[in-house]
């Protein structure tokens, strides 16, 4: 038997040619890059590494050609050498005598220093020959790379698409995920829909693009499996996308500040940062997700972060190689016996490009260091002081590009450091949290931690200073000072002058200042605690008084504080509280200047079976809570009788023996003695 329906495809990607090819990333991928997730297989990560950053400095600073060979100089040391005069065979680990030996036309800057004495950094020509009374200064540094991010920043799209970390002074790492995402779909609308049937682990079709321009990029060769004839996938064309933004950063940069970068493209930050330092200087790597393999296999794994010092000599010593392309036909089981389960595990991942650290938008300073080894050693206290006083600014500059002045961020403790001969003592004192910080602040506690390593003895000859600030927490927003909570103006006059007895004011309870009714002059307890029921001794006169005082009550409106009163004692009661009242509290009826509320006149009346008298059905709940009340203070007092007779007789025994004595009665008590008796003495 045979429909009478065509077939129907079961795939929305399928036709009657035949079914198309399908992508091995699917939906769920794709919603995990909308949202960055590091488990993203489709993640994209960028680290962007200016080229010789102190060197650029210096010539963006000079205005020197960038052709013009320059080194930056650090006492009789350099600490940077441009690309042009790394052509002459020039190091960091050369001498200046072999680097003009080595390059006749070198220019050599030296860095920015604080004299001794002087109030802020600056350039000097003969700082190189002062060491001894000169500071470095890496300020003009930290400067211009605030200035790199914020033009970063500017070319990405607001947070929190934009995710950028940065690494260093003069390196940054970018999380493009989110902002490829969203130019994913603006360019394959195919994509942009729900997934078939609703369910995410449905796989994308594949990419209609089968040649990509990576508009001379530095593509890392493919694995040995792989060949560019391959379709791309998406993973090769979310690449694509990253390396356009990378470009249009670097771009920027150079258009705006004049500083060359380099940069690596890659599904995580370790695979990213070694890309950068493939090709330099200012060009950018992309290394593809098929490319991983070959590209780590011609690296030395010393060379890779985390795995160089100790470990790395471990790996070397149980190994006998610090070849990637080796180790990696060891296996999880081998590197577990040699190293133990976790390092093992670890190595075996990073070795072959998987990592998952996530890039940092938050990434905050612990602490902050500044310090001056002395050579000739300082012998007094007015020279320490000295160099304290720049350490102080030093420090309090880079507070306050940690926010300090906006009280973002701020130091808990300051510690100072002071090394005599081979002895180095410490001493480390709170930052008060109630006051801003400022120089005069840091340099007066500093002042005090020195004073206190004086005292102790043997502080001279100094052979080295450091002050340092860390326990960096979050600074508080939003408090009120004291004035906050004060009232000023009209405000406070008119809480000067409280209404009057026979005044009478319209309450507006559209103003929400006046949300609580007025404070009436008749108070609570007397209201609650009137003569009726005082005293089992009243007169006549009074009951009488009271009674005409009700019969009064019962054709009269409540007032709004005795609504309010009443509503308010019946709450204690709900919650079993006792009010405070005393039995036999004398009460005078008086009439309360408070608004008077429109009420319908009400004849119904309850009988109170406690007092005998008769009420307004409207004070009922008012007068059970009276009586429940004076029951309360009834019990209250006679337990303090009890206990207090309880204390008593536990402090003087010999006086409640005397007491029981005299409370015998006329049988119990001793016979007098008549006459011609005599009385008996027992034991």
């Amino acid at each position: 038997m045979t429909s009478s329906q065509p077939f129907v495809p079961s795939s929305p990607f399928s036709s009657s040619n035949g079914h198309i090819k399908k992508s091995k990333f699917t939906y769920k991928h794709l919603s995990q890059l909308a949202l960055a997730s590091t488990a993203c297989p489709l993640r994209v990560i960028a680290h962007v590494d200016l080229d010789a950053f102190y060197a650029q400095c210096e010539g963006v600073r000079l205005g020197i050609a960038e052709d013009q060979p320059l080194a930056v100089q650090q006492w009789q040391g350099l600490i940077a050498i441009n690309y042009p005069a790394r052509k002459f065979g020039l190091t960091r680990h050369i001498t200046i005598t072999e680097a003009q030996k080595l390059c006749p036309n070198l220019i050599m800057q030296h860095v920015a220093t604080w004299r001794e004495g002087d109030a802020k950094w600056a350039y000097h020509e003969d700082a190189f020959a002062h060491i001894a009374t000169h500071k470095v200064s890496l300020d003009p540094y930290r400067l211009e790379s605030r200035r790199i991010l914020a033009c970063i920043k500017d070319v990405l799209p607001a947070p929190p698409a934009q995710r950028v970390e940065k690494a260093s002074v003069d390196e940054v790492f970018l999380d493009l995920s989110t902002q490829i995402h969203a130019i994913l779909l603006e360019r394959y609308p195919e994509i942009s829909g729900p997934a078939p049937y609703d369910d995410p682990t449905e796989q994308l079709p594949r990419p209609p693009t089968t040649a990509l321009d990576w508009n001379m990029d530095a593509l890392v060769d493919l694995d040995n499996h792989e060949t560019e004839d391959d379709d791309p996938d998406w993973d090769d064309i979310v690449m694509l996308i990253g390396s356009e933004i990378v470009r249009l950063v670097r771009a920027t940069i150079r258009d705006r500040l004049k500083y060359t970068c380099s940069a690596g493209i890659a599904c995580n930050k370790m695979i990213a940062k070694l890309g950068s330092a493939h090709k330099k200087p200012n060009q950018q790597t992309i290394v593809r997700n098929r490319a991983v393999q070959q590209f780590m296999g011609g690296f030395k794994f010393t060379k890779i972060r985390n795995l160089g010092g100790k470990l790395g000599e471990d790996v070397v010593a149980k190994f006998g190689t610090e070849e990637v392309k080796e180790l990696l036909g060891v296996s999880l089981g081998q590197l577990k016996a040699k190293l133990g389960d976790d390092t093992g595990s670890w190595v075996y991942e990073v070795i072959r490009g998987e990592e998952t650290s996530e890039v940092n938008s938050r990434t905050q300073i612990k602490s902050m260091l500044s310090a001056k080894s002395f050579r000739p050693t300082i012998n007094s206290y007015d020279q320490a002081i000295k160099w304290l006083r720049i350490f102080v600014a030093d420090i309090f500059t880079r507070l306050v590009e940690e926010g300090v002045l906006k009280n973002k961020r701020r130091p808990k403790s300051i510690n100072l450091h002071h090394r005599q001969g081979g002895q180095m003592r410490s001493r480390q004192a709170p930052i008060p949290s109630g006051k801003p910080i400022d120089e005069g602040l840091l340099f007066d506690i500093a002042k005090n931690l020195l004073g206190q390593v004086i005292v102790d003895g043997r502080a001279w000859p100094c052979a080295n200073l450091q002050l340092s600030v860390g326990g960096f927490e979050e600074g508080l927003t939003g408090n009120r000072g004291i004035g906050g909570f004060l009232v000023r103006g009209d405000e406070a006059k008119a809480m000067k002058h409280p209404l009057h007895d026979g005044e009478h004011h319209i309450l507006d309870h559209s103003d929400p200042r006046l949300g609580k009714r007025p404070r009436s002059e008749c108070g609570a307890i007397q209201r609650f605690f009137s003569r009726q029921g005082t005293s089992h001794g009243e007169s006549d006169d009074d009951k009488s008084s009271m009674q005409t005082n009700l019969e009064k009550a019962s054709t009269s409106s409540p007032t709004a504080a005795d609504v309010g009163e009443a509503q308010h004692m019946s709450k204690h009661k709900e919650n079993g509280q006792s009010h405070g009242g005393y039995e036999g509290s004398p009460i005078e009826v008086r009439s309360c200047s408070v608004t008077s509320l429109t009420a319908t006149p009400t004849t119904q009346t309850f009988f109170c079976k406690a007092c005998n008298h008769s009420m307004p059905a409207t004070g009922r709940e008012e007068h059970e809570d009276w009586h429940f009340a004076k029951s309360i203070a009834t019990t209250e007092r006679s337990r303090a009788k009890t206990t207090s007779a309880s204390e008593a007789r536990a402090k003087n025994p010999l006086a409640t023996r005397r007491l029981g004595t005299s409370r015998l009665t006329a049988s119990q008590a001793p016979k007098r003695v008549e006459k011609g008796q005599s009385r008996l003495a027992f034991g």
